[in-house]
């Protein structure tokens, strides 16, 4: 829906607002969570196969996901940016800033592949054995080849999302995954006829199903409405240096970003991993369930940004903050709500990820902190994206920054190990505690100065 209209327009009520969020964040939900379920497909299909296969599939991924989500986060600026014009009216804008945004994938995906090209330093710092390391080196060289499909695919999902029309990515995701499910048991173990290939044949269909979805979200953006009328690929287009600087100028921060908070948890798990195996399976039952309950905020900051966005190419300020706003109270309303769910239901959520009572003990209390911090993130999650929809990343960056590695990870190194009383794992959740509330304070309080910046009157 666009944004366009007169700026001394009245914003709709913060119900009507929250209707809208809901209606766009549902599919991204939907869709998030059939992602997860990839690499769900992955540890059971391939665990069942090999335990050496499994753990190079544990370390490639986590490496690949990171790389891949970090230079993804530079392909978002599409999105706001798509965002503006669309709620200008400036619709002939889009197409050819969609062929730029293509070119930078093409560009950030020459970068990647020679990354994964030559694995071996980045998996030097998980000490794995010989026969592990080889495996995960053949599985990441493999998955570069999925790495400009994967890209390809988040332009076509920023765009989606910046338009107002998410319903395809939750189709297309539900296929890919179902898709990916059959093919990986097919090919790692080898069944109906073909080859038994482990952990790489995991990385096989992942090549085949996401080259696939971008397939059919280029072809969707190419002959189907909505998308059609903006003719992305009715011309060749050159790279334009001036459109390439200013998606790298929105979109450096915001992959950085991505990063940032991907490693803390990352970096969170390595250093938890010298308490012994008990505490570093509690940890990974909580850190398992932080990522799932995260999708919810994740999926209504893509909705409320893309409004947002739309409402402020318009110069329709008041409905952009409104929008804001409403997003803002949504997410953490639905927080609350998780919050009390994890609390109450803590130590039967750890019961069933495990047998061993030490590991459940130890889950259970640290998915406590996980409720403790709900309504917190949902905040900070929302106006970071909200941030973003104004062209802002800068300043969220160095927020990060500050909040996840200097609090989350250094405080809580802090008090796992050297604090009066040594924390051990809780230390680190302590400091998440900490770094998340600060993160909502420090952007909340940036998001309510950019809004203000935006709505003074102009001599």
């Amino acid at each position: 829906m666009s944004a366009s209209g007169s700026t001394l327009a009245a914003a709709p009520s913060s119900i009507d607002l929250a209707r809208r969020i809901l209606a766009l964040a549902w599919p991204v939900l939907v869709a998030q969570l059939a992602s997860i379920g990839m690499m769900v497909a992955d540890t059971l299909i391939v665990g069942r196969h090999s335990t050496e296969h499994l753990a190079a599939v544990a370390v490639g991924a986590g490496i690949y996901v990171t790389l891949m989500l970090g230079l993804a986060g530079v392909v978002q600026a599409l999105g706001p940016i798509i965002g503006h014009h669309y709620g200008a009216g400036r619709h002939q804008e889009i197409g050819p800033e969609m062929r730029q945004g293509l070119w930078l994938v093409l560009f950030l995906s020459l970068g990647g592949m020679a990354l994964l090209a030559f694995p071996h330093p980045l998996l030097a710092p998980a000490r794995l054995t010989p026969e592990v390391e080889s495996i995960a080196a053949a599985y990441l060289q493999l998955l570069a080849l999925s790495l400009p499909a994967s890209l390809g695919y988040r332009a076509f999902h920023a765009a989606a999302n910046a338009l107002g029309h998410p319903r395809p990515l939750m189709y297309i995701a539900l296929v890919e995954t179902l898709a990916h499910a059959l093919l990986a048991w097919a090919l790692v173990g080898g069944h109906l006829g073909l080859p038994g290939l482990g952990a790489l044949g995991a990385a096989t269909s992942q090549i085949i199903v996401t080259w696939c979805a971008m397939g059919l979200g280029f072809w969707l953006m190419a002959r189907q409405a909505p998308f059609a009328p903006f003719q992305v690929f009715a011309q060749f287009q050159g790279p334009r240096w001036a459109a390439q600087k200013e998606l790298l100028r929105l979109g450096l921060p915001m992959g950085f970003s991505y990063l940032v908070e991907i490693s803390a948890f990352t970096l969170m798990a390595i250093f938890i991993a010298r308490l012994g195996p008990e505490v570093v399976g509690g940890h990974r039952i909580a850190a398992n369930l932080s990522a799932l309950t995260y999708m919810l905020p994740l999926s209504l900051a893509l909705a409320t940004a893309a409004q947002v966005a739309q409402a402020a190419g318009a110069g329709r300020e008041a409905l952009a903050w409104a929008t804001a706003r409403a997003g803002i109270l949504l997410a953490s309303g639905l927080a609350l709500g998780v919050a009390l769910l994890l609390w109450w239901l803590h130590q039967p959520i750890a019961g069933l990820a495990t047998d061993d009572p030490r590991v459940a003990g130890i889950a259970a209390g640290l998915i406590l902190y996980i409720a403790v911090y709900q309504f917190f993130d949902a905040a900070q999650t929302i106006a970071g994206f909200s941030l973003r929809a104004y062209k802002v990343s800068l300043l969220p960056l160095l927020i990060h920054l500050t909040c996840f590695w200097g609090l989350g990870l250094g405080l809580g190194y802090w008090l796992a190990f050297h604090a009066p009383e040594p924390q051990g794992a809780a230390g680190f959740w302590q400091a998440a505690v900490v770094s998340t509330v600060t993160a909502s304070v420090l952007l909340g309080g940036l998001l309510l100065w950019v809004v203000a910046r935006r709505r003074r009157p102009r001599a």
